[in-house]
């Protein structure tokens, strides 16, 4: 495929209803997209950076100086045989891994699509439904918490992962727990904690969770793995995985039971793919993470999470968790069993809703054959 232009925007949409971690409360989204064109095909590709460098060091506006300045110009003009092709052309580029996730992906969308064949099985994948959980941030108050929980295992999802911080955290999974004592409980502390805390997070093994996500440093293997030497819930690694070498590193050092795949994060499927084999390799299961993510995104997560290693229900929930309208179609839903079927359609098997699209965008911008700014 040879790349003629790459569209960059930027829309804004609120959420449904307002989403906390340790980081701060999230009540809409500024997202960018990002349309791959050439040879006829149009492709398109979302960066999960968010509005502030909160989660990473990326955020919006520097996502989008390295798309229109660096990524996208890179590209334009080029022959790819593959989707990956494009990971070489990147590599003088530092970081800036959730900016080329946005491009790389939207051309695995376009390689599938040129071969008439599903993204998922294009990445290959093997599942033919995935298994669905949620994450459920910190509310105004316990009993808002409650509702949440309740609300959401009705609706059949098969994990509840609940973002913590010191002071919300052992009287709440105490409560969760007395009134859900057989459910799967996680929580993410979005590195909220110190080693300091020790003792503290010692406490967190009686409520028999799943994992815990993140307690530690955003970018910390070691201290990681001290404490993990020290409490029985397996840790769960996010932030600190940028690619498959932190994953192998993490691994040897006993920093982790569980990795969190964001292919955001780790820079785009094609290094995604690696942190599967490893962790596929070693015996560590994986889970997919999500990013607030349209539909552009969270179809890709639901392709992604058909590979054989992602054992544990994701953050690949249903659209109508965050969106009053989903700008794709059908919309993103989850069974009442708690998982989402895989379509066989090509690409993604969902429709981008371009006119929807164009009424939340409030910046564009093309780079390359008839280039205009908008």
């Amino acid at each position: 495929m040879k790349i003629d232009s790459i569209t960059v925007r930027e829309i804004q949409t609120p959420l449904v209803h307002f989403f906390e971690t340790s980081f701060g409360r999230t009540t809409g989204r500024r997202i960018i997209l990002v349309t791959v064109n050439g040879q006829g095909l149009k492709a398109w590709g979302e960066c999960v950076a968010g509005e502030h460098p909160h989660y990473s060091d990326e955020s919006v506006e520097t996502a989008w100086y390295a798309i229109t300045r660096e990524l996208a110009p890179s590209l334009v003009g080029k022959q790819l045989d593959r989707a990956a092709d494009c990971v070489p052309l990147f590599a003088g580029i530092r970081g800036h891994r959730m900016a080329k996730a946005s491009i790389e992906n939207a051309l695995w969308v376009a390689e599938a699509e040129a071969k008439q064949m599903p993204l998922w099985k294009l990445l290959g994948g093997t599942r033919k439904e995935i298994a669905c959980g949620v994450s459920i941030g910190i509310q105004n108050s316990p009993e808002q918490l409650e509702e949440k929980v309740a609300t959401e295992l009705d609706a059949g999802y098969q994990r509840i992962k609940l973002k913590c911080k010191p002071g919300w955290d052992l009287k709440i999974f105490e409560r969760i727990r007395k009134r859900w004592p057989n459910i799967t409980l996680s929580c993410d502390a979005n590195s909220a904690y110190t080693l300091n805390d020790l003792n503290h997070l010692k406490q967190f093994d009686q409520f028999k969770l799943l994992m815990i996500e993140q307690p530690l440093w955003h970018d910390d293997f070691y201290f990681h793995a001290r404490l993990q030497k020290q409490i029985t819930t397996r840790i769960c690694l996010d932030e600190a995985i940028r690619n498959a070498r932190d994953a192998e590193a993490a691994i040897d050092l006993g920093a982790c039971g569980i990795i969190n795949v964001k292919v955001g994060r780790v820079g785009g499927f094609s290094e995604a793919l690696k942190v599967h084999a490893i962790c596929e390799q070693r015996k560590i299961p994986v889970w997919c993470g999500g990013m607030l993510e349209s539909g552009i995104g969270r179809a890709q997560n639901v392709a992604l999470s058909t590979l054989p290693n992602f054992t544990l229900p994701g953050d690949v929930s249903a659209s109508k968790r965050y969106w009053k309208e989903d700008i794709i179609e059908p919309e993103v839903t989850v069974s009442k069993q708690g998982t989402i079927p895989i379509s066989d359609a090509v690409g993604t098997g969902h429709k981008v809703r371009e006119d929807l699209i164009e009424k939340l965008t409030v910046r564009k911008e093309t780079i390359g054959a008839g280039a205009m700014t908008a």
